[in-house]
């Protein structure tokens, strides 16, 4: 389970994300219906740019690569207005 730790001003917001919804989330991320989607609002705007096409083949390692790794910090920030943000596994 991803957690998602927020320090806000003296309050603090703690965010589970179970691996179930990241697996999800890849699933949306890498839909070509998505990806379609992106590249109009992007050439809407006349820009050249085109959003390359993720693949669920390669986001499959990565998820079984973050479940195998538990405990470990991805972010750690600390803000000069106080503001914190933990990231870990």
């Amino acid at each position: 389970m991803l957690k998602v730790k927020v320090k806000i001003e003296g309050k603090r917001f703690s965010i589970p994300v179970p691996y179930a919804v990241l697996n999800l989330a890849s699933l949306i991320i890498s839909s070509k219906w998505l990806n379609r989607l992106i590249n109009k609002a992007i050439n809407k705007n006349g820009n050249k740019f085109n959003f390359p096409e993720i693949n669920r083949k390669d986001l499959k390692p990565l998820l079984h690569g973050l479940s195998n790794n538990k405990g470990l910090i991805l972010v750690d920030t600390k803000l000069k207005d106080g503001t914190e943000v933990v990231v870990k596994l």
